[in-house]
C-alpha cells in the first residue's frame, strides 16, 4: 500500500514539475513573439493561421495568397518563397490602408483573411462598420473587430479565437 502511495505521489510530482515546465516554455516563446516589431508579429500570426497551403487549396499558394488572374505560382513553392510572398502581399495591404494610420496593419492582417471588400466595400457591398468608425475618429474597434469571425454564415470559435490573437498582438492604444 505504502509502494502504491509513493508511486501516485511521484506521478503526481512528475505531473506538476512537466506543467511548470511547459508553462515556462510558453511564457518564453510569447515574450519572444512579443519582443519583435509589429511587422514580423504580424507575419507569424498570418504564418500560424494559414498553414503552408497545398495542392489541395488551389486557388491559394503559399501562406494564404489567392491566385490572381495570370499569375503562374506553383503550390510547391518553398517556405521561404511563400514567406516572401506573404510580406510583398502584406505590404500591399499595408499601402491600402495606410490612411487610418497605426491601425493599418490589423486592417492588413484582417483583409489578408477576409478580403479588402469586405472591410473597405465595393458595389452593392457596403463599407465595414468597423471601416466606419475609424473614419469617424472612433478607435475603440475591438468589438467590430472580432464579429469578422463568421464563414459561410457560421461564428466559427477557432476564427474568434484568430481575431482575438491579432488584436492581443497588433492593436496599439
Amino acid at each position: 500500500m505504502k509502494t502504491t502511495i509513493r508511486r501516485g505521489l511521484l506521478a503526481l510530482l512528475v505531473c506538476v514539475w512537466s506543467l511548470a515546465v511547459l508553462n515556462a516554455y510558453a511564457q518564453r516563446a510569447g515574450d519572444r513573439l512579443f519582443s519583435l516589431p509589429l511587422f514580423e508579429r504580424a507575419v507569424a500570426c498570418i504564418k500560424h493561421y494559414e498553414g503552408l497551403h497545398g495542392p489541395k487549396n488551389h486557388p491559394y499558394v503559399g501562406y494564404g495568397h489567392r491566385l490572381l488572374p495570370g499569375e503562374r505560382l506553383s503550390c510547391a513553392m518553398t517556405k521561404r518563397q511563400a514567406d516572401s510572398l506573404l510580406r510583398a502581399d502584406l505590404k500591399k495591404r499595408l499601402v491600402t490602408f495606410r490612411r487610418f494610420g497605426r491601425d493599418s496593419l490589423l486592417l492588413a492582417v484582417l483583409s489578408y483573411n477576409v478580403g479588402e471588400y469586405r472591410l473597405l466595400g465595393y458595389g452593392k457591398q457596403p463599407k465595414s462598420r468597423l471601416i466606419q468608425k475609424l473614419e469617424s475618429g472612433d478607435r475603440d474597434i475591438r468589438g467590430e473587430y472580432i464579429l469578422f469571425c463568421r464563414y459561410r454564415g457560421k461564428e466559427l470559435k477557432a476564427l474568434r479565437l484568430r481575431r482575438r490573437v491579432e488584436l492581443a498582438l497588433l492593436y496599439e492604444k
